[in-house]
């Protein structure tokens, strides 16, 4: 399994009470939590070592502070930080209550985070 399956429903059973019209579908080995069409947060597995990451889309400005805290990462696919994103790691998910709170800084920003361009079907 590329994440951890109880990882994840622990995660949709909170965003149930925390953000009801959420979806959820599975993309590139991951598994990808959005919120009136735009993405809240994705759950993966760390390909070299293994740990489960949640990719929480907070926004350049909580970015900053956010990314101080203890078991956070800077989310980097490609050399380069994207911006507004932040790893959790393992550790900072070991409860409902360090999860929610990312979860409630993904919800947070949901309002002001664009949504991606529609593929147009041929």
């Amino acid at each position: 399994m590329p994440y951890d399956p109880l990882l994840a429903a622990r995660i949709s059973n909170l965003l149930t009470v925390k953000a009801p019209h959420f979806t959820e579908k599975p993309m590139m080995g991951g598994r990808i939590f959005m919120l009136h069409g735009k993405l809240l947060c994705a759950l993966l597995r760390e390909k070299h070592t293994g740990e489960d990451l949640l990719m929480a889309r907070v926004g350049e400005e909580a970015y900053a502070t956010e990314i101080e805290k203890e078991f956070t990462q800077e989310t980097n696919f490609t050399g380069r930080p994207v911006r507004g994103y932040i790893f959790v790691v393992g550790e900072g998910m070991t409860d409902d209550s360090a999860l929610g709170y990312w979860l409630d800084l993904c919800i947070a920003f949901n309002p002001q985070a664009k949504a991606s361009k529609k593929k147009k079907k041929n």
